[in-house]
Order: structure tokens, then sequence, then C-alpha cells
């Protein structure tokens, strides 16, 4: 009987089959808590242990466990330790510090570089790792997508979605597209500057996330992963009975 991965994101749903430390081949979609049908949740693999990561809602994370438990033998929650996997991370209360967050470092760990992860989903978030596994601290924004959903919100006039990115666009939703998209690359880009001013070398630039793609051409050389989660995921499962904690 197989392990398989477990990612429930605010925004996805992603699992794989765990093969050796690292994800296979991934299977996802969108969700919200209304969204995850019981016919949908009743299609998850059977297996030994269910490896999972989660920062969805607290109701919808336990409707997916029940699942899980009845499906394998195990189930094994990830959660963010002070080090592991040659990962040291930098929050005073490493229990703060994202779970998804904390796996992205450890899927990219060790580089034997700088790297600079960048996730887009619900929120935009930015973690700096350097060639020896010291976490250097990040930020956390919202992404693209709430962006246009909060302006929406309080504007309705201003659509939700659409639009294409220009530079300086001369039609609303593709301003909407250009600024909210716009900002998340600016501080994408502040960060690497100031990454590189701290560490003396510019970091490699990973990107992940169901939100990255529309990103991805205003990124020059960045390394989009679209399964990182779950790699780190892989790593966890493999190295967690040595990580401190």
């Amino acid at each position: 009987m197989s392990d398989w991965l477990f990612d429930l994101g605010n925004s996805r749903f992603k699992f794989a089959p765990l093969q050796g430390n690292r994800a296979g081949s991934v299977q996802a979609w969108a969700h919200g808590a209304e969204a995850i049908t019981a016919s949908a949740l009743e299609a998850l693999p059977r297996g030994a242990t269910a490896w999972v990561a989660s920062v969805a809602a607290p109701a919808l994370t336990d409707e997916v466990m029940q699942i899980l438990q009845g499906r394998f033998d195990k189930v094994q929650v990830a959660r963010t330790l002070p080090r592991c996997a040659g990962v040291s991370v930098a929050y005073a209360r490493p229990e703060k510090f994202g779970v998804d967050r904390f796996l992205g470092l450890l899927a990219v760990a060790p580089a034997q570089k700088s790297v600079l992860v960048v996730g887009v989903g619900t929120a935009l978030t930015i973690d700096l790792i350097d060639a020896d596994g010291l976490h250097h601290g990040g930020r956390i924004a919202a992404s693209p997508t709430v962006m246009r959903e909060a302006l929406h919100a309080r504007a309705v006039q201003l659509p939700a979605s659409g639009g294409d990115y220009a530079e300086f666009a001369n039609d609303t939703a593709d301003a909407l597209a250009s600024g909210c998209d716009g900002a998340a690359v600016a501080l994408v880009e502040r960060s690497l500057r100031q990454a590189q001013s701290l560490l003396g070398t510019l970091p490699q630039l990973v990107v992940h996330g169901g939100g990255a793609l529309p990103l991805l051409p205003l990124l020059a050389d960045a390394d989009y992963r679209p399964a990182l989660v779950l790699d780190g995921l892989a790593r966890w499962a493999v190295h967690h009975d040595a990580c401190d904690r």
C-alpha cells in the first residue's frame, strides 16, 4: 500500500503519491469550504499513510481528516519545526510560521545557494533562505486575486477578474490587472534586491502557487515549481523523526 501527500490550502487542494523524497504526479482542484463535494472526497485514494499539510479553515480540515482516517492506516499531520532537514526557521515562535511556507523551504534546501521562495495563493508569501539553510524571514501580502476581489467588494463597478497586463493600460480591466499583478511583482523585485544586499549574492527565485502563472512572464529567471509544498511535505515525511521539536 502506498503513502500519499495531501496539501490542503486556502484556495486549492492537491494530492500526490509519495515517491522517494518527492511528490509524484499531482492531482488538484480549486475549492472553498462549500465547494468540495462528498463524492469528490470519497474519490480520494487509499493507502498506508496519509501525510497532510493544511492551512485551510478548521471545518474543512476536519472534514478532510475524517475522510482520510477512514481511507488510510495512519494519518500524519505536518507542523512547523525549529530545525528540520537542513532548514533553520527564523521565527522565535516557529509554530506561528505557516506550515506551507515551512514546507516550501524544505523543498528548496539544501540548495547550496540562497533562494527566495514566493507563494502566490490567497496570500502572497515571500521567504528568504540562504545557502546554509538559514531562514532570514519573509513577507505576507494579499495576492493579486485577493486585491481584485477586495476592490470589487468596495467598488462593484471595478471587475473582480479579467484584463491583461500592460505597463500603462488604457482600459479599466487592463489597469486593474496591471496594478494588482504589478504590485505583487514589485514586492518580489524589492525582496530580491534587499536579499542581494543582505547576503551579497542574488538569490535564486522559486515561485509556486495557483496564482503564480500570470506573474511568471514578469519575473525574469523565475523557477516555477507548482508542486513545491508537496515536495516539501515529502521531505518532511522522510526526515521529521530526526528534526528538532
